[in-house]
């Protein structure tokens, strides 16, 4: 397609041609409404000069009889400018008056009328226009009395050439406008389909040229590039998560099938392979786990849970959760708190508990305090984790304190990463799913988790808005046993 022909395919060359359109008409009507008051008013200006003339002729016949109004005619005749004036007989002979020939008719006919007429004077054949009255005097004589429509003609003309050139004009602007205007849009389109073509083939850097005026289009490159920043952000996602699926996800099938060989190899008994297969089925366990987690992460992210939201009161979530775990960290050496007020929330509680549960599975692993020299005493406190659920304004508070080294706070934003995986945990088990989880369910819930420094140790808060409008705390349900994610 031709420059041109992209040009006037545009929408806006179109909406100018329209306006143009539009402009015109109104243009012309008002031209042609200031004519038709313009020919109004000097018809008006004629009509009542003749009336007066002819009450004044009237008059002089009344009183002074024909000889008088024929002396007054033919004195008025000379005039320069002088309007039209014919006195005839009753058999319709001129008797005084300017004019020289009439329109068939015109005498006959008592009232006003628009006739072609030429005066006694004029040497040319060309008929002129005039508006006439004849009215009847007594005896049967007939008076003529009208006004030349020659200044009539002339306004008339001059509005009708100021309505040609003004719409001319009007026309040309106009086109020449749209012209611009298109081109400027043209312009701005073509630099944003460039760009749009390039993203097409793969460069996700590229975005859409954003002016200084703020106008539409620019306010439309806006939302279209934080859309692409967005789109950017998660195909790079995309591509680590493939990346680290395949890098995390291959030890355990390694491991899985060399302990599956291996059974076939060496085992010679029943007990080899009831072992083996309790190892294959723990090891499949820890797989389908990771794949839930993954799962649970998309559908939180996607924000498909929306349609699972409840009221609750996020307290019983965290004295579910501190009930579900006190034993695993007695196990383990740690010792378990809760600290609870009324914090009513309005969200989908299986997810909050599963991220809850994710971050007291990850204070359980990681929060033991550091190694201490042979023969120190280590405090209960330095092994105690804290669950605590509170209401801060209009927001409810769901955190988890430990002792331990904490996370540097360089790695911070780095380790809500799908499978990202502190240095020093890799000989941890676990998947580095765990906090991403959780902020993606602090995400959807219009929230955010918060890793901050307890000095020492770490404080892991999901930050979630509060019920509007709560009052009381709600009534605690049975308390949720989410799955383990690491």
């Amino acid at each position: 397609m031709t420059a041109f022909g992209k040009l006037v395919r545009t929408t806006a060359f179109r909406l100018t041609l329209v306006y143009l359109f539009l402009f015109a008409i109104f243009a012309a009507s008002l031209l042609g409404y200031f004519a038709w008051n313009t020919r109004r008013l000097i018809t008006e200006e004629i009509t009542q000069t003749v009336n007066a003339e002819t009450s004044e002729i009237n008059e002089i016949y009344g009183r002074r009889g024909l000889f008088f109004v024929a002396r007054a005619i033919e004195y008025r005749s000379l005039r320069p400018g002088a309007n039209l004036y014919l006195l005839t007989s009753p058999t319709g002979q001129a008797i005084a008056g300017n004019v020289g020939s009439l329109a068939p008719g015109v005498m006959a006919t008592i009232g006003w009328s628009e006739t072609a007429y030429r005066r006694i004077e004029d040497t040319d054949d060309r008929d002129h226009r005039a508006l006439v009255r004849v009215t009847e005097l007594e005896n049967g004589f007939r008076l003529l009395i009208g006004r030349d429509l020659a200044e009539r003609r002339r306004l008339f003309g001059i509005v009708a050439k100021a309505a040609q050139w003004s719409i001319l004009i009007v026309v040309v602007l106009g086109l020449g406008g749209g012209v611009f205007v298109a081109r400027r849009v043209l312009t701005r389109i073509d630099a944003m389909s460039g760009t749009a073509h390039r993203i097409m083939i793969g460069d996700l850097s590229e975005r859409l040229p954003v002016g200084r005026s703020g106008d539409e289009l620019d306010r439309l490159a806006e939302n279209l590039n934080a859309m692409l920043e967005r789109i950017e952000a998660l195909m790079s996602g995309l591509k680590e998560v493939s990346d680290n699926i395949a890098h995390d996800l291959k030890t355990p099938l390694t491991r899985l099938r060399n302990r599956a060989e291996e059974a076939l190899a060496k085992s010679g008994c029943e007990a080899d392979y009831r072992a083996a297969l309790e190892r294959t089925i723990e090891e499949s366990d820890g797989l389908i786990r990771t794949f839930n987690a993954l799962l649970m992460i998309a559908r939180a992210e996607s924000g498909q849970a929306r349609g699972n939201m409840d009221d609750f009161d996020a307290a019983d979530v965290a004295g579910g959760i501190h009930e579900l775990y006190e034993p695993l960290a007695e196990d383990d050496g740690m010792t378990l708190k809760v600290k609870t007020e009324a914090a009513p929330i309005h969200g989908n509680r299986e997810l909050i508990s599963q991220a809850l549960a994710n971050l007291v599975e990850n204070a359980i692993k990681y929060g033991k305090p550091a190694a201490q020299p042979a023969g120190s005493v280590v405090s209960m406190d330095s092994r105690q984790i804290t669950i605590e659920a509170r209401r801060e304004g209009d927001q409810v508070l769901l955190s988890v304190t430990d002792r331990g080294p904490g996370i540097p706070e360089g790695d911070r934003k780095h380790v809500v990463e799908r499978f990202v995986r502190l240095e020093a945990s890799r000989t941890m088990p676990g998947s580095g799913l765990g906090l991403s989880l959780a902020s993606a369910v602090a995400t959807l819930h219009g929230g955010e988790l918060r890793l901050s420094d307890a000095q020492p140790g770490l404080v892991a808060t999901l930050v979630l808005p509060a019920r509007a409008g709560a009052g009381d705390r709600v009534a605690p349900p049975v308390a949720d046993v989410p799955q383990k994610v690491a």
